[in-house]
């Protein structure tokens, strides 16, 4: 058994105890080898939740069999079964994985807090306890856990309603031939950039006000603990502990990373909005001067999900100079062959993209894979309208086609050449300043 009485602290008098908050009525275990601490926390704890009390590690590995907790009070030294191997047992139970251990002890050695901290301890209390120590602690705790539990909540709803919308979005697809697939994905990627522009705008500010008033936050800390330098003593003893706690030096540099990496997610979000934009534009009387390399980039953001997992990029750029064209057609084009290319390679395999000025009029764009390949007779076929090697269900037929009919009305030529089993090459030639037809 414990020597170690758990005695309650004298607390000052007129010292309130903490509120009962939004984590009140929580299930709590206690654990410890001897009766009378039992007694003292759980006459602490009963008025704010429901408690369960337990006198030994075997005990408690029962107690959470019967019912897992939401939170869990544990005595370091018990005979037989000590804490630590308490807490190690419980962690190696699925449910238990993410239950907050609190343990109490005597010990004030910051070894074996450090040990306990390491074994995956929430937090310690020591022995004599304070009472609004205790109830703070706990319910701090409480709250983390219901704020983890919410979090997980919500990302797990998430996660379905994008499932949801991505399979209703292929199903819509199915049903349409390939001109009119485009069509629509280019009005649906209009509406969800503009719907991602309005909360991405509101959080770059928020984060922008954040990182001004973080400064401000860490001066007053700094503030404080000049104070403490001057007044010395153990006026700030509490304070310092706190700060220990959450690990203050830490948090104070990392916030900042953190901050910037925000941001820079941010930039990137805005940067596929602005694609989708591009990429949605119907423009069928906007021929403009058009950079075919931001094009590319620009169908590479959009098509990444085809290819990210299993396939290897390369870009081999040559210098460019501006072709008139209708920008989104050609981001079709690019997409198409694109996805094409990604689809045709079975485990891992690499997709170049090359460009080159190769006279004073005309472009070309290659779009090479490392895929299976086509035979001859595939190839003499693969601009047949409704011809498809791809399962059924899976291809119109329509994809090759609509891609030659766009380079065609650029006045362009679409060739290809392919080895089986060893991959194809999809080469659109298009005129530097063609006017268009």
């Amino acid at each position: 058994m414990s020597s170690t009485r758990l005695e309650e602290d004298s607390h000052r008098e007129g010292e309130a105890l903490p509120e009962p908050s939004a984590a009140t009525g929580g299930s709590l275990l206690l654990v410890d080898d001897t009766p009378q601490n039992l007694a003292v926390l759980s006459a602490l704890l009963q008025p704010y939740y429901h408690v369960r009390a337990v006198t030994s590690g075997e005990r408690a590995l029962q107690a959470v069999a019967v019912r897992v907790p939401d939170l869990v009070l544990l005595d370091v030294m018990m005979p037989g079964m000590d804490g630590f191997e308490v807490l190690r047992r419980l962690r190696a139970i699925e449910a238990m994985a993410e239950v907050p251990v609190i343990f109490v002890t005597a010990a004030t050695d910051e070894v074996d807090e450090l040990r306990g901290f390491e074994a995956g301890a929430a937090d310690y209390v020591h022995k004599p306890i304070s009472p609004a120590v205790v109830l703070s602690r706990v319910r701090v705790q409480l709250e983390a856990r219901a704020a983890r539990q919410m979090l997980k909540h919500t990302n797990a709803r998430l996660v379905s309603k994008v499932a949801e919308g991505t399979q209703a979005l292929e199903q819509a697809q199915k049903q349409l031939v390939q001109s009119e697939k485009l069509a629509a994905m280019g009005m649906l990627a209009a509406g969800v950039a503009h719907e991602i522009n309005n909360p991405i705008t509101f959080i770059d500010a928020n984060l922008s006000a954040l990182g001004e008033y973080l400064p401000g936050i860490f001066k007053v800390v700094e503030a404080y603990g000049a104070v403490e330098a001057k007044l010395g003593g153990d006026a700030f003893a509490e304070v310092r502990g706190v700060m220990a706690d959450v690990d203050y030096p830490f948090i104070s540099k990392d916030t900042v990373g953190l901050l910037t990496q925000t941001r820079e997610g941010i930039e990137r979000v805005r940067t596929i909005v602005r694609d989708l934009k591009g990429f949605s534009r119907s423009d069928d009387e906007d021929w403009q001067w058009s950079d075919l390399h931001q094009c590319l980039d620009a169908t590479l953001n959009i098509a990444r999900n085809e290819f990210k997992y299993h396939c290897t990029i390369r870009k081999d750029y040559g210098a460019l100079p501006p072709v008139f064209c209708l920008s989104s057609r050609l981001s079709q084009v690019f997409l198409n062959l694109i996805v094409n290319a990604a689809q045709a390679i079975e485990g891992h395999g690499e997709i170049t993209l090359s460009t080159e000025q190769f006279d004073a009029g005309h472009v070309r764009v290659r779009v090479t894979d490392t895929g299976a390949g086509m035979s001859p007779e595939v190839q003499a076929r693969i601009f047949e309208p409704f011809f498809t090697t791809k399962p059924s269900g899976k291809g119109t037929g329509l994809g090759l086609p609509t891609v030659l009919k766009i380079v065609e009305r650029h006045g362009g030529r679409l060739e290809v050449t392919s080895v089986l089993g060893q991959g194809t090459t999809f080469s659109v030639t298009l005129p530097i300043g063609n006017e268009p037809s």
